[in-house]
């Protein structure tokens, strides 16, 4: 029988944050800063079908509102969790269900906007000098990096972060 052979290491680290970072648009300005200044040193490249790929890129996002609802005591008696695959669609979702009187009727309460319960994901695409991809992914409460062969883009993506504060 043949045996399978590595031909590849890819790597994972993650950093956990000391604090969760604040709201969602300290997020998406934190994902949009790294996207223009490209920190890392990316580079663009043409794909297969022969159309130019930015350096740094989303390659997946998804945003999840909390709503509570809350009765005359003050206890929650129902809550729920809006995942929406943008910025735009998370805002607009939140305010649909924070509007919704018959929503509110049939949960018993009033609506509550949960923000510190509400999470945030994306995970961008990085195209190293060396040719190969990995990934940085962002949440609330970490920063994971994926699929790396060579410790430098580790060290690099560290070295950044060392330097953003939001990140300690």
């Amino acid at each position: 029988m043949a045996d399978f052979v590595q031909k590849t290491v890819n790597k994972t680290a993650v950093r956990d944050l000391a604090v969760p970072i604040a709201d969602v648009t300290s997020f998406d300005n934190l994902i949009e800063t790294i996207i223009d200044d490209n920190p890392f040193g990316c580079v663009g490249y043409t794909g297969s079908d022969g159309v130019p790929v930015a350096a740094v890129v989303r390659n997946r996002e998804h945003y999840t509102a909390k709503v509570d609802f809350i009765d005359g005591e003050g206890k929650r008696v129902g809550n729920v969790s809006l995942q929406s695959p943008s910025i735009t669609a998370f805002n607009a979702n939140a305010a649909e269900a924070l509007a919704n009187a018959t929503l509110a009727a049939a949960m018993g309460g009033d609506a509550e906007r949960n923000f510190a319960g509400e999470t945030y994901y994306c995970q961008l695409k990085c195209h190293d000098p060396s040719g190969d991809d990995y990934y940085v992914t962002f949440t609330r409460k970490t920063v994971r990096i994926s699929s790396y062969q060579d410790d430098a883009i580790r060290t690099a993506v560290e070295t950044w972060a060392d330097a953003v504060p939001a990140l300690a």
